[in-house]
């Protein structure tokens, strides 16, 4: 991929990380589990701890958002802009970021295939989520998926280049 190509995509994948680190840094800073399982009567035990991983796994997407947010932005306030850094920062934040939002630790949501190119949210939940929990893995799916959608080159043919290069 040509440079200028990839300096684009390094500063879009800046911005998409930016909202999706102050969506979660907003979320995190005011919900907690009291206030999440208020209203929940269903198998209290079972709902908080159901909630309790669920903001575990947004905790940890926060935290690989931010480091993926410091990579990419070092990239881009390099004098030079240096291709094979960017391009190894960029394969990082699929395999850290991109990952990690649609395949969360505790398995508290995945992504359902057949719904991806419809109208219809693609992100199943295990449980049904309380709504303010249900909205914020909405609207960070937005975010992922163009992230996803742009960067799917560093997914496969980057790690094959390096150890096509290695051999």
């Amino acid at each position: 991929m040509p440079a200028e190509e990839t300096k684009q995509l390094c500063i879009l994948t800046r911005e998409k990380l930016r909202d999706a680190k102050q969506e979660l840094e907003q979320f995190l800073n005011n919900h907690c589990v009291t206030q999440l399982t208020e209203g929940q009567t269903d198998q209290p035990a079972e709902t908080e701890a159901y909630i309790c991983d669920f903001l575990a796994d947004l905790r940890h997407l926060s935290v690989a958002c931010e480091l993926g947010y410091e990579k990419v932005s070092l990239v881009l306030r390099r004098a030079k802009f240096n291709h094979d850094f960017a391009e190894k920062v960029l394969s990082e934040i699929v395999h850290s970021c991109i990952y990690c939002f649609y395949y969360p630790r505790n398995e508290v949501y995945e992504e359902d295939g057949r719904y991806s190119y419809t109208s219809v949210d693609a992100i199943k939940f295990r449980q049904t989520p309380p709504e303010p929990l249900r909205q914020i893995t909405v609207s960070l799916s937005k975010i992922f998926e163009i992230l996803r959608d742009e960067l799917e080159y560093y997914e496969t043919d980057y790690v094959t280049r390096i150890r096509m290069q290695k051999t």
